[in-house]
């Protein structure tokens, strides 16, 4: 199935305020999961989550999931995200961040040209392996990476599959300090990616000892920082009662997905959780969302039993009959 033209418009008048996806810019000094808690607080909701963690020192797009829309959280944290990082050649840290304890020095004494700069980058761009830093929430055996560093022992950690599509110098970025140098880049990467790993390993290439001196996101799949508000402005608009305005419908929070408009016929099939014949979706493609009348129905994926089959996923609509008794 390619990559239909069915997405929908958002009608801010239809969302109801438990049932959206608030596109939250988050600033730095706060941690994902104070940012949550104040959603709840803000919006008078009860159930909402993050879509993908963001350290307390980065700043960005922070899509927050309240009521229904918790349950499409996965599919928009699993998508590509894009940052602005800074990277600075001269030091290393155990955190492979600004926050860590020097491990290791180097006096950069000549400059990197912006065509260097450029040829390297473009070395790391495309899929490859990337082994997670110890300073991380990854687990292994049971336990995350950051426990057994803070106990000072490393242990082997297994490489995982990355995407870098696209990484950018940043033009006009490049500065020399006494001892360092540092400059910007904008990436483009699959969910996974450590973007301070990336730095180190950037650094390497470049044949100095380098981190990760700042970082933002930009983007978090189908949320853009230009579509996002912080809590300043989120505060704002409830006190001019326009607070409602602010959310996202879980259709257009899905415009990433492939999707496909059913008849009446299919729509009922998928709102009691039918299988459906492979035909009736996109072989090629899974997840994927169906829609009626620019409704999300279901995300459903190729069955892995039957092959012939799709099945679904996850179920975003309720028949009247489901709706009734919840409502009972």
């Amino acid at each position: 199935m390619g990559r239909s033209s069915l997405f929908p418009v958002l009608n801010k008048g239809d969302i109801h305020m438990e049932n959206m996806v608030i596109p939250l810019y988050k600033n730095r000094g706060l941690t994902s999961h104070d940012c949550v808690n104040r959603i709840r607080r803000l919006y008078g909701v009860k159930k909402a989550g993050h879509t993908g963690t963001l350290d307390p020192e980065v700043e960005g797009v922070l899509p927050v999931c309240t009521g229904r829309a918790t349950k499409i959280a996965d599919y928009m944290s699993d998508a590509d995200k894009q940052y602005e990082a800074e990277i600075t050649l001269g030091y290393a840290t155990t955190t492979e961040d600004a926050d860590g304890a020097k491990t290791e020095s180097r006096l950069v004494t000549t400059v990197p040209s912006a065509k260097q700069l450029m040829d390297t980058l473009q070395t790391f761009e495309g899929k490859q392996k990337q082994i997670p830093p110890m300073y991380s929430a990854v687990k292994v055996n049971g336990k995350k990476l950051y426990e057994y560093a803070r106990e000072g022992e490393t242990v082997d950690r297994p490489a995982r599959d990355i995407d870098v599509h696209e990484l950018q110098y940043l033009e006009d970025t490049l500065t020399a300090g006494p001892e360092t140098v540092s400059f910007s880049v904008r990436v483009t990467c699959s969910k996974g990616t450590f973007i301070r790993t990336l730095a180190v390993d950037i650094g390497r290439t470049l044949g100095f000892p380098a981190h990760m001196s700042d970082l933002k996101r930009t983007r978090s799949g189908p949320v853009d920082a230009g579509d996002c508000y912080t809590f300043e402005k989120l505060e704002a608009k409830k006190a001019n009662g326009t607070l409602h305005e602010t959310g996202w419908s879980i259709e257009t929070a899905l415009r990433h997905l492939p999707c496909v408009e059913v008849t009446d016929e299919t729509a009922d099939k998928i709102r009691n959780g039918g299988l459906l014949p492979k035909e009736k979706g996109a072989a090629e493609s899974s997840p994927f969302l169906f829609l009626h009348e620019n409704r999300a129905l279901a995300v459903y994926q190729i069955h892995p039993k039957k092959p012939e089959l799709i099945k679904p996923k996850t179920m975003l609509q309720l028949t009247a009959q489901q709706s009734d008794s919840g409502n009972s």
